[in-house]
């Protein structure tokens, strides 16, 4: 790991770049497969499904003898596994569920808001080295709590045109109402356009490479909402002598293996901790089985010694990480003064891998310091917030004469005349 000591803040910028490429690299490519399938649907994602995943679909539609089949293959075990996560997650989101809000701003006259669910929603699940399984529980847990009509998930088939069972299993438990054995920008492509197979959906949602994230972002230039640029993994850890070298260490190597893109950092106030991190780092690393994956985004990770409290907080602001992990005896200064992070993981005893997999928060988050702008998913990102206002005669005698002048001086006649027209009928 690159060990990097008391960085000046105009370096800031330059020590905490990520290592992903730039929207421009990718953009071509993406916009040259979304033209593809909005122009010959299915045909083009079957040739990029050949093309990126080395396998010819006849179908791509999951049909319910595979589910069947899926079903069997998963283990008891693991089935209570996915039955315990799902019941935690379910828990922590129903709590997020709002009543209307209503109020008479003026005698007479009474706003109100209530929410609705996104009747159609697509939900894009990552396969390749990782089946990410967990991530269905994200996304389409909330997604039937909301009430979203219409769940499409599309995740990329293996060489024997299947997809996981675990996921198959997770996606038939948690209502999922259409899978699709599409991953990539071609799945991102059918999503927004519409193809013979993959529905049109209202609202994308899910983490992917870089190539996931820069599709994404194109759909919304199609109308195509997005729950955020959710792109390759990120891992900050700030911990000081009160830490666990080995804790700290298997924290940033579990995010290092979900790909050669993912990033860790550690950022410390103890030159003591960052050399007995980075030594079991290198003892741990030898463990895994993904372990050149993990090598290689180590290669891309840094360990940052800073001499207090407050720069520390600083530079950890800066970065916006996607999952922020606090092991200090100072706790509360870096909880209570965190502004810009996706999610936050406190203490030697609470690892990043149980907000991954079953506490009940939502794993689904901002990345590439998007954590300065956006939330991580959660049950509002699957509805939209309407509002809706009644106006009786006193409510309108009461604030007509100020819509009126404030539609004359904006020289906006017509809106004048809607409200002038009411009031001369009640004189």
């Amino acid at each position: 790991m690159n060990k990097i000591y008391n960085p000046i803040k105009a370096e800031w910028k330059d020590v905490l770049k990520r290592p992903t490429q730039t929207l421009a690299a990718i953009e071509d490519t993406v916009n040259t497969i979304f033209s593809e399938v909005e122009q010959d649907g299915d045909t083009v994602i079957s040739k990029y499904t050949k093309q990126f995943d080395g396998v010819h679909l006849d179908s791509f539609l999951v049909s319910e003898s595979e589910l069947l089949q899926a079903q069997a293959l998963v283990s008891e075990e693991l089935k209570q596994a996915i039955q315990l996560a799902k019941s935690n997650i379910e828990v922590f989101h129903k709590a997020q569920i709002s009543e209307k809000v209503a109020v008479e701003t003026t005698k007479g006259v009474t706003c109100w808001q209530e929410k609705r669910p996104i009747q159609k929603v697509g939900l894009y699940i990552p396969g390749g080295t990782a089946p990410l399984f967990s991530t269905i529980l994200m996304l389409a847990v909330p997604a039937t709590i909301a009430g979203c009509k219409e769940i499409v998930l599309c995740s990329p088939p293996n060489k024997e045109g299947k997809l996981h069972p675990a996921i198959l299993y997770t996606a038939s438990l948690c209502g999922v109402t259409k899978i699709i054995k599409a991953g990539g920008i071609q799945a991102i492509a059918g999503l927004t356009f519409g193809t013979e197979t993959v529905p049109r959906v209202y609202k994308i949602f899910g983490p992917g490479n870089q190539y996931v994230t820069v599709a994404k972002q194109i759909a919304t230039k199609h109308g195509v909402a997005i729950d955020m640029p959710a792109g390759p993994s990120e891992l900050l850890v700030v911990a000081d002598d009160t830490a666990n070298a080995a804790f700290v260490a298997s924290d940033l190597l579990s995010q290092a293996e979900h790909g050669i893109d993912s990033q860790v950092i550690l950022v410390s106030t103890s030159k003591n901790m960052i050399a007995a991190v980075e030594k079991e780092v290198a003892l741990q690393l030898e463990e895994l089985p993904r372990k050149e994956i993990a090598r290689q985004a180590i290669a891309n990770s840094k360990l940052i010694y800073v001499e207090d409290d407050q720069t520390a907080l600083d530079l950890i602001n800066e970065y916006g990480p996607e999952h922020y992990i606090v092991c200090v005896a100072n706790e509360d200064f870096y909880v209570d003064n965190i502004v810009n992070a996706g999610s936050v993981f406190i203490g030697n005893y609470t690892p990043e891998s149980a907000g991954d997999y079953a506490s009940g928060t939502n794993h689904t988050l901002p990345t590439n310091g998007y954590a300065k702008q956006y939330s991580g998913v959660n049950l509002d990102s699957f509805m939209k917030a309407i509002t809706f206002q009644k106006i009786n005669e006193t409510g309108i005698k009461a604030i007509g004469k100020a819509i009126e002048l404030m539609a004359e001086a904006e020289g906006l006649q017509a809106h004048k005349n809607a409200v002038t027209l009411r009031l001369n009928s009640l004189k």
